[in-house]
């Protein structure tokens, strides 16, 4: 969100060999500003990551401040969380913010409705967020590489759970012939089986050889679940925000650090099969320790961990894909994570 995973370094994000990461257009437009992180060389150099990034559009940060913000066909008037300011997103304004921010994947601008919008309102979020895509792609091609290196425009899907409306702005988005296509407007409020479904739907519309990224997801199972629809990429705050919290993933399920059976629990790591670095060092006991104590390496442990399970996840997944047994896989590690889940 601000320019940093938080608690980790990039040599650490590096040393579990992260290959992509994303900033927020919203954020880091209100602090530091995009124009300093311009004038510093862009957001790779000004945090110091060597590899691929992305930034989101702003929009849904925008679109959930649903108290302060005015949306018109033109773009979206908004107060700053921070200090209350008026500020204003235009397609254009986004796309600029991007340039100045220097990413390698950039998102369009769009409206994301609720999860139980009426129809009106889905077909007028949907009605946007193609104008303003195609505004986008203007926008982009008239402004020179800031940083020295393209930007891949990704379109941003929406529809809610309407079919016909999501596939309407799937293929107005698939015949600007974008570098690639998210699926917005989900895991925002509607059930789970709505997501899946709403994910395969789209999917299928999209084209086969190019990156279909679904936004703010999720749950390992939610991640194994997509994958298995055709999805490609994900984001989600839940390995940090988790670990924060105390709530580590593994192979075995949830493990809640808080719970009183791991005071004397000395086994090595949160999980025998994982190699992070916290695995590889501390017991359950210390981790536990430092976690009550409040102790800020506790937390930077905790992370490190969920974000190695959640990269390790994704590239066993890729390889079963690849060999041809990746239903079977995720079958057996589905039924095991479910049955030691911690409360």
């Amino acid at each position: 969100t601000q320019a940093t995973v938080k608690t980790l370094t990039p040599e650490h994000l590096k040393g579990i060999n992260a290959s992509l990461v994303l900033s927020n257009t919203y954020h880091l437009y209100l602090r530091p500003g995009d124009e300093l992180v311009r004038d510093m060389g862009g957001l790779h150099r000004f945090m110091q990551w060597p590899r691929p990034m992305l930034t989101d559009s702003g929009g849904f940060q925008v679109f959930s401040l649903s108290q302060t913000r005015k949306i018109d066909d033109d773009g979206v008037t908004f107060k700053s969380h921070i200090d209350g300011s008026t500020h204003r997103f235009t397609p254009e304004k986004s796309i600029a913010i991007q340039e100045n921010l220097g990413a390698d994947i950039i998102m369009m601008f769009d409206e994301c409705p609720p999860a139980r919008a009426d129809t009106g309102d889905i077909e007028q979020a949907v009605d946007r967020t193609v104008r303003w895509a195609a505004r986008c792609v203007a926008a982009h091609e008239k402004t020179p590489f800031r940083h020295g290196a393209p930007q891949a425009l990704f379109g941003i899907i929406q529809g809610s759970t309407h079919k016909p409306l999501r596939e309407r702005c799937a293929r107005e988005l698939v015949s600007m012939d974008l570098p690639g296509y998210a699926i917005g407007g989900l895991a925002v409020g509607e059930s789970t089986q709505e997501l899946y479904e709403m994910a395969q739907y789209t999917c299928g519309i999209l084209p086969e050889n190019k990156p279909r990224y679904l936004m703010g997801v999720g749950m390992p199972e939610n991640i194994l679940e997509c994958i298995a629809r055709g999805v490609d990429m994900f984001d989600c705050v839940l390995p940090t925000r988790n670990a924060r919290n105390g709530t580590l993933f593994s192979w075995k399920g949830k493990i809640n650090i808080r719970n009183a059976c791991h005071t004397d629990d000395f086994e090595q790591g949160i999980d025998g099969a994982c190699t992070c670095y916290t695995c590889r060092n501390f017991s359950r006991a210390y981790l536990r320790h430092l976690f009550i104590a409040g102790e800020i390496l506790g937390i930077r442990l905790l992370t490190l961990h969920n974000i190695h399970f959640y990269m390790d996840l994704v590239r066993r997944a890729r390889t079963h894909v690849c060999d041809g047994t990746f239903t079977e896989w995720q079958t057996e590690v589905l039924q095991k994570m479910k049955a030691l889940d911690e409360p």
